[in-house]
């Protein structure tokens, strides 16, 4: 990409440690902010906004919004963008689906994402958890439009139709950065795998779910390698795009080798709009969930799910 400078580290790498004047987070002043915080704590709750340090937290919970991280705050990979911690993960808790789907009742959710840490201790990689969920919040949320944002499940069929048979209307898998870079910024994950599954969980519901991923820059990527990932995805039928810039967690993590500027941004939107991305959220402090509400999949598309959960209604055998 062609922006900033770059600064050199000690080791001779370059980095950028000083942010430009357009990366601004605006701290809380909105009650909003505090209520949201406080149901959180209350349901014993975690947020990604929180655990992976977003700079959008502060006006999300402003508005009453926040992303709900299932499966505990410990990640079993160590991706070198990421804030969470790597760590032994702790067990699942039986009643997160029902605490997720109360807090998205008191927060009166019109659109609510539930992400995890990948969870490569459990055989379903916690995709069954990730199936309690969405049921319980539809449950009790029942007009509330569902996003999940989830890792590989290591390319487990079987794992991602748990997922899938609990009719996500949106599902975000993120390919994070082009595929050269992949290996070194992504533990574990593979660029291929990651398209693959996207595709994958699409064919599933015969199409009925919107798919979504995401980029970050300023990693080092190249604007070809760029436009490639977004032919990639949009022949694994991916019509939702997220790029932000990547922001650096602490001195242990990745380098920022370029701030790309939101002019830049702007035109990558406009390229991701013309290669027939249906919605392109583009800039500097995007991330993956950010004004996620923004987009709804078509109507045809929740009119197909809903159908589909009628049916799975009317088969269910009946209690009692």
């Amino acid at each position: 990409m062609s922006g900033c400078s770059t600064n050199q580290n000690e080791d001779g790498s370059p980095h950028q440690e000083r942010k430009p004047s357009w990366i601004k987070v605006k701290l809380p002043s909105d009650p909003t902010f505090w209520s949201t915080k406080s149901l959180v704590t209350d349901l014993k709750l975690v947020t990604v906004c929180e655990e992976a340090q977003c700079p959008n937290r502060w006006e999300c919970w402003s508005h009453g919004t926040a992303t709900f991280m299932i499966g505990g705050e410990k990640c079993t990979r160590a991706c070198g963008f990421c804030a969470i911690k790597t760590a032994k993960p702790d067990p699942l808790e039986a009643d997160e689906p029902q605490r997720v789907a109360e807090a998205t009742r008191r927060m009166k959710l019109s659109h609510v994402v539930i992400t995890a840490v990948a969870r490569d201790d459990l055989r379903d990689g916690g995709a069954g958890h990730f199936q309690q969920t969405i049921r319980a919040v539809r449950e009790l949320n029942p007009n509330t439009i569902i996003e999940v944002l989830v890792p590989d499940f290591n390319d487990r069929d079987w794992a991602l139709a748990l997922v899938m048979e609990a009719h996500p209307h949106i599902f975000n898998h993120n390919l994070e950065t082009v595929e050269r870079l992949t290996p070194l910024v992504r533990s574990r994950a593979q660029y291929q795998r990651s398209l693959t599954v996207l595709k994958k969980a699409k064919a599933m519901v015969n199409g009925k779910v919107a798919t979504k991923s995401g980029l970050m820059l300023g990693l080092g990527e190249q604007a070809h390698e760029i436009l490639r990932a977004m032919d990639d995805l949009r022949a694994h039928d991916v019509t939702v795009l997220t790029l932000g810039q990547y922001l650096r967690p602490s001195p242990k993590h990745l380098p920022v080798i370029e701030y790309i500027e939101p002019a830049i941004f702007d035109e990558l939107k406009t390229l991701a709009l013309a290669k027939g991305f249906r919605h392109v959220a583009s800039g500097p402090l995007v991330r993956s969930s950010y004004h996620a509400a923004n987009f709804r999949p078509e109507l045809d598309v929740l009119e197909a799910i809903e159908a589909d959960l009628r049916e799975q209604n009317l088969n269910m055998p009946i209690k009692g």
